[in-house]
């Protein structure tokens, strides 16, 4: 058996990979992160977030549940990383017109890495790391690599967030979820003895909405139709997305939907439902899982964002400069420069990289 670290939030899904993992007889230890700085106004209301002030409530659940199970915790200090990966990152992202997706950020930077790092310089010794994700890690012989694939409940899959994942990371990871449907795990709950522990799941990145961390918002500037002419005002470029119909505060015979950000210009560009439709997108920072890199056009299962379901079919052709082009078979509504496309072979994931350009 092995020794594992287990990064424990306080919820179900944590709290039960760690009594899983304890259960078939690895020595288990639990890690939570302090990630919370109190800097930013965050608004504390009814949507619970990753980032927020409720932390010491689940840094004391997370510590009530490594008791239940008599494994040994730790709280290691990680808000100077959260902030300067995470929260500086997304405002940045934001007020450059782009839309960030800071759970993908903050796994690849924060989780699977300062908090794997911070945990072995703080002496705890330990063979693999896991999580509460829902996804699997598989090591293909034929091709020696460590795969990403979907998880058994298609409904709870978080696959899409992990794709950038580096080999080294994958290595040395656990995901005990990922051949579980969220039923059969709230069963499992039960059976740990652990039906004290809270079902409740981030809804935000940010307690109470992401715009709390936007303080330094740009100035209020023109919303612009697709021929340029003058529609209305908007309050800062970082408060809109594309696809964004609500908040635009225009009247018309049909309802206008964000169809660009503009930055140098301060504007945002509004359109018909149509407008929003486009066939072909750039995408850098690009991670490959399934293969070493991309040598010739592929086709693959692509999603554009989290919730992009079913994928959509897609050809891939890579380009001299670290880059992909994705044409499409199928138009795609809302594709948005800052989020991740990520490319499947059915439940694999051949990797995925950040969408420059639509």
């Amino acid at each position: 058996m092995a020794k594992v670290v287990v990064a424990m939030s306080g919820g179900i899904d944590s709290s039960v990979t760690a009594a899983l993992l304890k259960h078939q007889g690895h020595e288990v230890t639990g890690v939570t992160m302090k990630t919370w700085i109190g800097e930013y106004a965050v608004k504390k209301g009814s949507r619970h977030g990753c980032y927020g002030s409720s932390e010491n409530e689940e840094i004391e659940a997370a510590t009530r549940v490594a008791c239940i199970l008599g494994i040994p915790h730790h709280i290691l200090d990680l808000k100077k990383e959260y902030k300067s990966e995470v929260l500086d990152y997304f405002c940045q992202q934001y007020l450059s017109g782009r839309t960030p997706n800071p759970c993908i950020r903050c796994n690849h930077r924060v989780k699977f890495d300062a908090l794997v790092r911070k945990a072995r310089g703080n002496g705890i010794e330990f063979d693999y790391f896991a999580t509460g994700h829902y996804a699997r890690v598989e090591y293909d012989e034929m091709k020696g690599r460590h795969l990403l694939r979907k998880a058994k409940d298609p409904k709870k899959d978080q696959s899409y967030f992990l794709f950038s994942l580096s080999q080294e990371q994958l290595s040395c990871s656990l995901l005990p979820l990922g051949g579980y449907t969220k039923e059969e795990v709230k069963d499992m709950a039960l059976d740990f003895k652990l039906d004290a522990v809270g079902e409740v799941e981030s809804q935000d990145f940010v307690e109470g909405g992401y715009h709390s961390l936007l303080r330094t918002a740009t100035e209020p500037g023109p919303i612009l139709d697709s021929q340029g002419n003058t529609v209305g005002k908007h309050q800062g470029i970082s408060f809109y997305t594309i696809g964004q119909r609500k908040g635009l505060g225009i009247s018309a015979r049909e309802p206008f939907y964000v169809t660009g950000i503009v930055p140098d210009k301060n504007a945002i560009v509004v359109g018909k439902k149509e407008e929003l439709y486009g066939d072909e997108l750039v995408a850098c920072e690009l991670n490959w899982i399934a293969i070493k890199s991309l040598e010739q056009p592929i086709e693959a299962k692509t999603k554009i964002r989290y919730l992009h379901s079913p994928e959509a079919h897609a050809l891939i052709v890579p380009s001299d400069n670290n880059e992909v082009h994705v044409k499409f078979k199928e138009p795609q509504m809302a594709i948005t420069p800052g989020q991740a496309v990520v490319f499947y072979d059915d439940d694999t994931v051949l990797g995925g990289g950040i969408i420059e350009s639509a």
